[in-house]
């Protein structure tokens, strides 16, 4: 199965926004909302991947059992009653619950979304992200409960079980229907599909709507920031996520925004067998050989902040900071010193620096001011400009990179676990090949901790990580979606269920 990276904007769980567009304004039925996507989402099927465009279409087209407020409370979503700790969970759906087709939506088509994803033969990257391997449920129609078994023990069980996105049963047994987004059970349909241009979804008519929801969502596929702007000016686009120095445009025409943290700045090392970035010595001096406040400053456009965890999204469940203490001190004499001892006269040191090409134009100047910080101290280094797809199949397939710039967003710690320990590709999404004892003593104790109950634990697991220069995450940006004539909220993606057209 194809894996698929998780990159910048994929905001996977947990965390609220604060609202945007005018509230003041009257709230108008009938309309259509335009939003703007980087790159095509490819598959559509929710248990099979992790990209941030396909998971932000499917908000749109899947329900989730629970959903979490801005303040971290969870509330109802295809379920009215819940309970979790650690290690079980049973949730009660809402009477009545249908799929997009019409047919009812039971307790054991849930429970089988669930055994799709714990069983590790289907290979979801879901799988020790949102559900530990061997987790299982069972299902009692009759009182419409799903009792769900973690295969191991999970802090977060009830947040990462209860907002999977739920598939309807003929989508359980044909998953070729789920690639195209059909058998939902969310607030939309998927009427249209044109790749790489534009995806179009109608609501749901069966489903109660508030005044101002928007009859069709519009999904548009638009690759450069410049042009994503000029269409939320010109009005063509309700709403799009601006990363790059565009955004100044959008700002001086006051439009609206609603902002999310996001680890803009986070280099990841491949430590798989015969490469150089496997030694800690080599890691650790080029990340010293970097001022990595001034290539935060680069990358944000001067409008970042140092990083304090790779969980960003908020609210963060373990509050603190991860990285600032144990970041190596820029010195660039002894990354010089330590990598003359590493090489002993023999050939420089040769990096392959992955550079994502789907996340502004600042990531081109940042790789090239890193480059430049490298070669300084006699590193030979080649810039890799990839696309998704690209980015993908380095990561996950080929394993052709030393150090990559992709950052990975977070919600809750617990997601973490399965990008810095455990298997690797093709079997697992440790990409990085890590190896680290001590994060996977503290965070295998944090887990058994529900909720933050575990946080100094997962605080230590974390710092682990940066003292051995595993993963640097070193800046965060706060990531405007602009929006025009609409307002909504934001979690994972845009809420559908928030979205509110308004008067011109």
């Amino acid at each position: 199965m194809k894996r698929t990276a998780l990159v910048v904007a994929a905001l996977l769980v947990a965390g609220c926004g604060s609202s945007g567009g005018t509230g003041s304004k009257a709230l108008v039925d009938g309309k259509t909302f335009t939003m703007s996507v980087g790159a095509d989402p490819g598959t559509l099927d929710p248990a099979l991947t992790v990209l941030s465009v396909a998971r932000s279409i499917g908000r749109f087209l899947y329900g989730r059992l629970v959903e979490r407020t801005s303040n971290g409370d969870i509330a109802a979503g295809l379920a009215e009653k819940w309970e979790a700790d650690a290690t079980k969970a049973t949730f009660t759906l809402r009477q009545g619950t249908t799929c997009a087709d019409g047919a009812p939506l039971t307790a054991k088509d849930v429970a089988e979304n669930i055994n799709f994803i714990g069983d590790p033969k289907n290979k979801s990257p879901l799988v020790g992200l949102m559900v530990m391997p061997g987790t299982t449920a069972t299902a009692d129609d009759a009182t419409r409960t799903i009792t769900v078994t973690s295969g191991a023990p999970d802090a977060f069980l009830l947040t990462n079980v209860g907002m999977l996105p739920i598939v309807c049963a003929k989508g359980v047994s044909d998953r070729a229907l789920l690639t195209k987004g059909e058998q939902g059970t969310g607030l939309f349909t998927i009427s249209e599909i044109a790749p790489n241009d534009h995806y179009t979804l109608t609501r749901r008519k069966d489903l109660p709507a508030e005044q101002g929801m928007p009859d069709k969502v519009v999904v548009k596929v638009v690759p450069n920031e410049t042009t994503a702007v000029n269409l939320v000016l010109s009005g063509q686009v309700t709403a799009a996520t601006i990363a790059g120095p565009d955004q100044e445009r959008l700002a001086a025409q006051k439009v609206e925004h609603v902002d999310l943290a996001v680890p803009l700045g986070l280099l990841s090392f491949n430590q798989a067998d015969g490469l150089p970035t496997q030694d800690p010595a080599v890691r650790r001096a080029l990340v010293q050989a970097l001022d990595l406040a001034q290539v935060g400053k680069v990358l944000t456009s001067g409008k970042g902040r140092p990083s304090k965890s790779l969980v960003t999204v908020e609210p963060r469940p373990c509050t603190g900071d991860n990285v600032s203490a144990n970041l190596p001190p820029h010195d660039k004499a002894a990354a010089q010193q330590a990598l003359a001892e590493w090489s002993k006269g023999g050939k420089p040191l040769q990096i392959r620096l992955l550079q994502p090409t789907v996340l502004g134009p600042t990531f081109t100047a940042t790789a090239e001011l890193i480059q430049q910080a490298w070669q300084a101290i006699g590193v030979q280094v080649t810039i890799q400009p990839v696309d998704s797809a690209g980015l993908n199949q380095a990561l996950f397939s080929t394993g052709a990179w030393d150090v990559s710039m992709s950052p990975v967003t977070l919600g809750l710690p617990s997601q973490l676990v399965p990008f810095a320990s455990g298997p690797m590709p093709p079997q697992g999404v440790n990409f990085g090949h890590v190896r680290n004892a001590e994060f996977e003593a503290e965070s295998k104790q944090a887990a058994t901790m529900p909720g933050s109950a575990g946080c100094e634990h997962w605080n230590k697991a974390e710092s682990a990580l940066v003292k051995a220069v595993d993963l640097v995450p070193y800046f965060d940006s706060v990531v405007p979606t602009f929006v025009k004539g609409a307002r909504f909220t934001m979690s994972d993606g845009i809420d559908p269920a928030s979205i509110r057209m308004l008067a011109s």
